[in-house]
C-alpha cells in the first residue's frame, strides 16, 4: 500500500488531458455526481457507490461535474500479488466501475483495512496487506455477482446511440460500445440481445441501412460513395446486406424513391 485517504470537492482530472498513474488504485464514491474515461474508450457517469479501479499504464481521467460537490476514497497500491490477480482476470480494465452498496459499509470496510498501527515494521505492513487485499477481493466478487437493474435503461439508451451514430473515428465497434458503457462484450451482448431481439452488431446493421437509406432519398451518393462512407467492404457487401434489411437492393430502394 503506497497512499491511502480521502479527498473533497479537489479539481479532478480533465478527461482532455488523461493522466497515467504508474501504479494501481482503487477510488470509492462516498458522495458524488461525477465522470470517469480512460485511453481504452470506456466513459462512465459515476454517482455516490461508485467503485473505480485504475491501471498503472492506462491513460485516465476522473472528477466531479460542473457545480457539483463530492467526496471520495483513494487507495493507491502495487506488487506482484496485484500483477497477479490482473494475469488472473480478477482485476480487469474492460470493467474498471461498478457498484458497491451501502456506501457506509464499504465506506468504512475501506478505512478499517488501511488503519494505523502502532509498530510500522513488517508484521503490520503485511497485516494491513491482508485486510485491504479481503476487502478488495469482496469487492471483485460484488462487481461479478451484479446484475444490472432491467429497469436501468441508461446503459441500454446509451448503446443504442454509439451503436446508431457515426463520429469523427467512424461507427465504434460493438465491442468498443460495451467497453464504453462498461460491460464485458459477452455480458453486453446477451444482456443488449435479451432487451431489444436482436445483437448489437444486427442493431448497427440496421443504423447503417437506416443512414443509406437517407441518403438515397435526399442526396445523390452513389452506391461506392454510400459503402464507404458506412463502412462496409465493398458496394457487393453494402448490397447484400441492404437487401436482407429492406428486401430490395439500393438501386431498387431509389428507383422506387426517386423514380426511374
Amino acid at each position: 500500500m503506497q497512499l491511502a485517504g480521502a479527498l473533497h470537492d479537489n479539481a479532478g482530472i480533465d478527461p482532455v488531458g488523461m493522466r497515467v498513474l504508474g501504479s494501481y488504485a482503487l477510488i470509492y464514491m462516498v458522495s458524488a455526481q461525477g465522470y470517469y474515461a480512460d485511453a481504452r474508450g470506456v466513459r462512465r457517469d459515476l454517482v455516490t457507490g461508485d467503485v473505480a479501479l485504475i491501471f498503472p499504464e492506462l491513460a485516465h481521467a476522473y472528477g466531479p461535474n460542473p457545480g457539483t460537490s463530492w467526496r471520495h476514497l483513494y487507495f493507491v497500491f502495487t506488487g506482484p500479488q496485484f500483477d497477479l490477480w490482473r494475469k488472473c482476470g480478477l482485476l480487469d480494465p474492460v470493467r474498471p466501475v461498478w457498484r458497491a452498496e451501502p456506501v457506509d459499509f464499504w465506506a468504512r470496510q475501506l478505512e478499517e483495512s488501511v488503519r494505523p498501527e502502532k509498530g510500522h515494521g513488517r508484521a503490520a505492513a503485511l497485516r494491513t496487506l491482508g485486510r485491504f487485499l479481503n476487502v478488495l477481493g469482496a469487492l471483485l466478487a460484488l462487481r461479478d455477482t451484479d446484475v444490472r437493474d432491467p429497469n436501468d435503461r441508461v446503459w441500454l439508451e446509451d448503446s443504442q446511440r454509439l451503436l446508431g451514430g457515426l463520429d469523427a473515428k467512424g461507427w465504434q465497434t460493438p465491442q468498443q460500445v460495451a467497453r464504453m458503457v462498461g460491460l464485458s462484450y459477452e455480458n453486453f451482448r446477451k444482456q443488449f440481445t435479451a432487451r431489444t431481439g436482436m445483437s448489437p452488431g444486427q442493431f448497427q446493421k440496421r443504423k447503417r441501412v437506416e443512414r443509406a437509406q437517407s441518403a438515397i432519398y435526399h442526396g445523390d451518393h452513389t452506391l461506392k460513395q454510400l459503402a464507404e462512407e458506412l463502412q462496409f467492404c465493398d458496394v457487393f457487401h453494402f448490397s447484400k446486406v441492404f437487401k436482407q434489411i429492406t428486401g430490395s437492393t439500393p438501386s431498387e430502394f431509389r428507383r422506387k424513391v426517386r423514380g426511374g
